[in-house]
């Protein structure tokens, strides 16, 4: 366990931050290595198949992120204040309500796979790979959402690095599977999906035997599970607007999809690829407002608000020095980047343009994202879901689908900048009019 409350505010962040980041890397992986190995060994239609599935199942991630937020979040507020017995309550209440949820959506999706992805448009000629593909990531739900539970736990803990640990194991498994299933047994696309499965379920079931290992007095066996109304009213009050949300910005994203879907295959291919790069480049700015949320919310819980603001402060600085290098080594060497997906020639041009846009906005990227961490350590969900919707609905979106009209695919790319800098000053007025000066 790792108390937050005590030292430099940037070198407790930044040490919080970086198991997470590698972490994160890690977790990555499993869409980046599937899109490599489908993109080189079975070609063009598949990639734009996995990339499809990207969208879908970043929805999905969204959804286990807003559910399993409020319990990391209460467990990070007793943690500083000292309650232990109640960490134990909320981890209890967390894990059966968690399983819920995840059997749910395995099953609704499962059944109405197709009919998404018709919905979403999916051309013609790659629906079948889609759906083959699709159907299988479903399987890996409930080992998703319960990774990412007894995860959020362990943060909220202040152990940031278990995690870790068994997200690089599962990295490198889903990298031997994949090879294997696809290059080796001729599985083709079915492969990769198996491969991501049964990776999912070998890391959930290593961090909780870990968890209950290494802290035996929050031990929560499956058959203890039991939830606790009074708990699971404090967690939802955060969940249900984090979790809406992760779920407005995944279905913005789906209609975007949408939007490149209609220029062919080539495109989707492009973007399946550039936004792969795209997303390890986001990950340090969105790792740090993680972080950022359980250090407030640790300090929180001690009393300590001059701390969360000096915290706040450090990660900003630090994450918009970082978003610039990123940004700056993207815009000048796109093309080598995209040569880890395809040689392809329509692919590399779209790419480019798309990687160059966006990097140039990185900055305003980090900044929502850790004032949008800031917030979610003090329990204020609502604001952020609001900004979201605002940001998506309001601004990308509609943006997108104008200038896509008169630009081209080009205008889809410059829409994204925009809506995250309306993000951005939704947030930043509201906490520093709101929750700095109040605290």
């Amino acid at each position: 366990m790792r108390d937050l409350t005590t030292g430099k505010e940037y070198r407790a962040i930044m040490a919080f931050t970086l198991p997470i980041l590698i972490g994160n890397i890690f977790q990555q992986m499993y869409n980046v290595i599937d899109s490599i190995v489908v993109g080189r060994i079975l070609g063009t239609e598949s990639l734009a198949a996995v990339g499809l599935c990207f969208q879908i199942n970043l929805l999905l991630v969204a959804i286990t992120v807003g559910v399993t937020l409020g319990v990391g979040i209460i467990i990070s507020q007793c943690f500083g204040a000292k309650d232990y017995d109640k960490i134990y309550d909320v981890i209890q209440t967390g894990y059966a309500f968690t399983s819920i949820i995840a059997i749910v959506i395995t099953v609704t999706g499962f059944v109405f796979c197709e009919n998404i992805l018709i919905l979403v448009r999916v051309p013609n000629d790659i629906l079948p790979l889609t759906l083959t593909y699709l159907r299988i990531i479903f399987l890996g739900i409930i080992p998703s959402f319960m990774y990412n539970a007894v995860s959020n736990v362990l943060r909220g803990l202040g152990d940031s690095k278990a995690p870790v640990y068994f997200l690089i194991s599962a990295a490198l498994l889903n990298l031997v599977l994949a090879i294997a299933f696809v290059a080796v047994f001729r599985w083709g696309i079915s492969g990769a999906a198996y491969a991501t499965v049964i990776s999912q379920l070998f890391s959930f079931i290593g961090i909780y035997y870990y968890l209950n290992k290494k802290y035996p007095q929050f031990q929560v066996r499956i058959r203890d599970w039991r939830i606790k109304r009074q708990i699971l009213k404090q967690c939802l009050e955060i969940s249900i607007p984090a979790a809406m949300q992760q779920v407005f910005i995944s279905l913005g994203l789906i209609v975007i999809q949408i939007l490149i879907n209609s220029f062919g295959s080539e495109c989707m291919a492009a973007y399946a690829a550039a936004s792969r790069i795209d997303g390890f480049a986001l990950m340090p700015a969105q790792n740090m407002g993680q972080a950022l949320s359980i250090f407030t919310a640790q300090n929180i819980g001690a009393k300590k608000n001059d701390r969360v603001v000096n915290g706040y402060k450090a990660t900003m600085l630090i994450g918009s020095v970082l978003s610039i290098v990123l940004g700056l080594i993207i815009i000048m060497f796109p093309d080598i980047l995209m040569k880890l997906f395809s040689n392809d020639i329509g692919i590399l041009e779209i790419g480019r343009s798309y990687l160059r846009i966006i990097a140039s906005a990185y900055i305003i990227f980090a900044a929502m994202h850790i004032t949008n961490g800031a917030l979610l350590g003090y329990g204020k969900t609502f604001v952020p879901m609001i900004s979201s919707i605002v940001s998506l609905c309001l601004l990308q979106v509609p943006i997108a689908i104008s200038l896509s009209g008169y630009l081209g695919y080009v205008g889809i790319w410059i829409a994204t900048p925009i809506g995250w800098t309306g993000g951005l000053i939704i947030r930043a007025v509201y906490f520093y009019k709101k929750v700095k000066v109040s605290k």
